[in-house]
């Protein structure tokens, strides 16, 4: 009784047998109370009584021996006052007898098994019409059976697998899904994060099953999140420390020291600028429960990422086209602002001498589209899926010349996540192309007033 399989199994097992139980007397109660004149006894009552009444005491007799053959029984038809109509002999007392405590021997009907007792039982019957009483005896059915003994037919054994197997299938459908769901959460944490439930079931179960899946991989995403993380990280942070320790070795060694120093300032100021890249993608990745979202007009806030980038542009001789919309929208102007501002800045980072950069903003149906073009060599096609993945350059060199560590773009599309919108990159030729989709406001129509005749 200790698993969930055995204790449905044997709880839907006894619910059957006393549901059939408790049906069969219910209706049998209801049938001897609609038509009592066709139980047994009321039956051989009716016979006797016509067999007296058509053809007297021989008649009756007739009828007796027959009973007598077919049963054993030692039966009798009395008048009103319990006097045998044939002998005359007075059975009043064992009649009212009888009917007080019930009949003598009297045997219980159980469903399902036949009880037998070893010293015969003894009926009265009363007629309708209280004119006749019908007086039986009936003996025992094995005299070498002392007792009660209870007999089992075959049919209650067919009737009994049946149900169990009905029970059995009912409780193992109920519980295989648990089953697999226990198994696979016992494989996930042995370190299996590929362990799945794939329920395909419609019900609760298969609800449960999915929320399971979706919560491991949810979980090992966030593991192999952790994990490419570290390893970047590891690998972003020994190459400035290295070269820091050189620079160190240097100055102690008697080289030149402004050398030494600024080389020891480059580093620490990559060191610092990576720190707060990954801080912001550390915030990026926070629970979007947790966002704090405000009315905010998206094109002001274009305009002012690029007035801010504007310097930057002007350092290499690029131009800034801006073309935006009227847009308003909810959201957190911290993230938007960070993550449009990373796609500028790469655009213009990766623009010619003397190249142009587009931004544009426009409503596409109910999305804000916010697009960043430059004109420079773009991507190769395989690497536009990875750009937005942290630390992903498409260069080799990842030094300070050619970009910065590849955590902008990866800082952008969280962010653009978060307030439920897309992001995308295309190759142009010449130039990337970076749109960003957010979810306009739906805009519900003025009703506009109906003019009555009274009103114009």
């Amino acid at each position: 009784m200790r698993t969930l399989f055995t204790k449905i199994l044997l709880w839907f097992l006894l619910t059957v047998v006393v549901t059939f139980t408790v049906t069969f007397y219910v209706s049998s109660i209801f049938v001897r109370s609609r038509q009592p004149e066709f139980t047994r006894f009321t039956f051989e009552l009716r016979e006797a009584r016509a067999a007296w009444e058509s053809d007297g005491s021989a008649g009756l007799n007739r009828f007796l021996a027959r009973l007598k053959d077919a049963t054993g029984a030692e039966a009798a038809l009395t008048d009103a006052n319990g006097r045998d109509v044939v002998t005359g002999r007075d059975l009043s007392k064992e009649i009212h007898s009888t009917a007080a405590r019930g009949p003598r021997g009297f045997l219980p009907f159980v469903p399902f098994v036949r009880i037998e007792s070893g010293r015969g039982f003894t009926t009265v019957t009363l007629s309708r019409d209280k004119k006749y009483y019908f007086v039986a005896t009936y003996p025992v059915r094995d005299p070498n059976r002392e007792g009660w003994s209870v007999q089992v037919p075959s049919q209650t054994w067919w009737m009994l697998v049946i149900f169990i197997i009905l029970c059995y299938g009912l409780a193992r459908q109920l519980t295989s899904p648990l089953r697999r769901m226990q198994k696979t959460i016992e494989r996930f944490g042995r370190g299996d994060f590929t362990a799945r439930v794939n329920s395909r079931r419609a019900d609760e179960l298969g609800q449960l099953g999915r929320a399971v899946d979706q919560m491991a991989e949810r979980i090992e995403s966030l593991l192999k999140s952790q994990r490419r993380l570290l390893q970047d990280i590891s690998h972003e942070l020994r190459s400035p420390l290295a070269r820091l320790g050189v620079a160190v070795e240097l100055a102690r060694g008697g080289g030149d020291a402004d050398i030494a120093f600024n080389r020891i300032e480059r580093e620490a100021d990559r060191l610092n600028m990576l720190v707060g890249e990954l801080i912001q993608v550390t915030r990026a990745e926070g629970d979007p429960a947790g966002l704090t979202t405000e009315p905010l007009r998206l094109d002001d806030l274009v305009r002012l990422i690029v007035d801010d980038v504007h310097i930057e542009a002007e350092r290499h001789r690029i131009s800034l086209d801006l073309d935006v919309c009227e847009a308003e929208m909810e959201g957190n102007p911290e993230l938007l602002r960070r993550a449009i501002e990373n796609i500028v800045r790469n655009a213009i980072r990766y623009s010619p001498d003397g190249g142009r950069v587009q931004v544009t903003l426009k409503r596409s149906g109910p999305l804000y589209r916010v697009a960043v073009r430059d004109f420079g060599s773009g991507v190769p096609d395989e690497s536009l899926i990875h750009i937005f993945d942290p630390f992903y350059r498409v260069e080799e060199d990842r030094g300070r010349t050619s970009g910065g560590v590849g955590l902008g773009l990866a800082i952008a599309k969280r962010a653009v996540e978060l307030h439920h919108g897309l992001i995308l990159a295309s190759n142009q030729r010449p130039g990337l192309l970076v749109e960003i989709d957010l979810p306009a406001p739906v805009v519900v129509p003025e009703e506009k007033p109906v003019l009555t005749a009274s009103e114009s």
